[in-house]
């Protein structure tokens, strides 16, 4: 079973020749250190202790989260929205959608 992503896919346990297994984990291990460099900052590093790197069958690197507390998860669903929400704040701040006149900004 996977989705249209291969995130569902069985982790990699038995390696086929030709299938970027080392490129998707790295991939994955550079992605993991990045987001546990940012739990560290914030303190949240000890609520999220199985972050670990990994790949599934087809080579694709995957960030394992590991088992968390709801109120980790919770945490983090939040900072995220805060980040996109200011990440929207900005850009719009920075270039208008509507030009004056109502007509949309090239």
């Amino acid at each position: 079973m996977t989705d249209r992503r291969g995130v569902v896919a069985k982790r990699a346990e038995d390696l086929v020749a030709g299938v970027p297994y080392v490129r998707g984990w790295n991939r994955a291990r550079r992605s993991a250190g990045t987001l546990a460099d940012q739990l560290v900052l914030l303190g949240l590093d000890s609520d999220f202790p199985g972050l670990v790197a990994d790949v599934n069958v087809f080579g694709d690197g995957l960030v394992q989260f590991g088992t968390v507390r709801p109120e980790a998860a919770q945490l983090l669903a939040t900072l995220i929205v805060a980040g996109l929400q200011e990440e929207l704040h900005g850009t719009t701040a920075e270039t208008p959608l509507v030009a004056e006149g109502g007509a949309p900004a090239a």
